[in-house]
């Protein structure tokens, strides 16, 4: 892979630090998940964060927050109802969730996966808390790769391919270009059909123009860039297109979850900008 290549897969690690403070703030995660940085941002951003609540309605952590839940409300459902017994969490950064549900549900396996460094640094933070075992691990994996010893084939191959699966990516589709990121999900989608049932989650903001706060919207997106020293995409124009694009990438039953399904006051700050997929194969 190029040095261009492995830029676009780095750069979006700064908001992973950011992220993990926000569920710490947020009572859904444990201390150890706060590193330094995290803390630092936070901080410095929180005048931003009050500005852009203010002035233009945007409240960034409520955007975080509804997505978190509305992944975590899917993820339950498909534990409980539909006997999913193994978890993949990819671009997993400091996201509290693979702990909390492997508290919860006893009988499940959740693998965290991210580039070598983040994956690195979260194999260790779990090592040292004594939370790393045979049901919970981490792994290198790059979704830019298209082979080698950290494709998504390589990550896939130590599951039980008898088994359903569910795989979850939060945070990290709309860092790329629509047709990098669907080059990943057609090649998701393809190591999935291997599985006699799978699902795949992941939070998306569409570029919904019609939205009431659409150019304020543009203004945060654009600070999110400069933060994470990337560009910050915006996919599809509405659900009808999300599921399309989707269907086009392999997966064959596609829902498209707004979080105003959350049962919270989350869902009562009027039309939503970000959206949740439900991809199944």
């Amino acid at each position: 892979m190029s040095r261009a290549a492995r830029l676009d897969s780095a750069h979006i690690t700064p908001s992973a630090h950011y992220t993990g403070y926000v569920w710490y703030r947020h009572q859904l995660a444990e201390a150890p998940f706060v590193t330094p940085f995290g803390r630092f941002a936070h901080g410095v951003l929180a005048p931003v964060s009050w500005g852009a609540r203010v002035a233009f309605g945007l409240d960034v952590e409520r955007f975080l927050l509804q997505r978190h839940l509305l992944i975590d409300a899917l993820l339950s459902e498909a534990i409980e109802q539909r006997g999913v017994r193994q978890v993949v969490e990819i671009a997993c950064g400091l996201s509290p969730r693979g702990r909390r549900f492997c508290s919860r549900y006893p009988e499940l396996r959740y693998l965290e996966a991210d580039l070598p460094p983040m994956a690195a640094r979260k194999r260790l933070l779990l090592h040292e808390e004594g939370w790393l075992g045979a049901r919970h691990q981490v792994r290198p994996v790059d979704i830019l790769a298209e082979q080698g010893v950290n494709d998504l084939q390589a990550l896939f191959s130590g599951l039980d391919h008898d088994a359903p699966v569910l795989v979850i990516t939060e945070g990290l589709v709309n860092y790329f270009e629509l047709p990098v990121i669907e080059a990943f999900w057609s090649r998701l989608a393809d190591q999935l059909k291997q599985f006699p049932a799978a699902t795949y989650l992941t939070d998306l903001y569409p570029d919904l123009r019609e939205h009431p706060r659409y150019r304020q919207l543009r203004w945060g997106i654009d600070l999110v860039g400069r933060l994470t020293r990337g560009r910050y995409y915006l996919h599809y124009r509405g659900d009808d297109a999300i599921v399309a694009g989707f269907e086009g990438c392999g997966f064959g039953e596609v829902r498209v979850h707004d979080p105003k399904e959350l049962e919270s006051a989350l869902s009562d700050a009027g039309p939503a900008l970000v959206r949740v997929v439900e991809a199944r194969t």
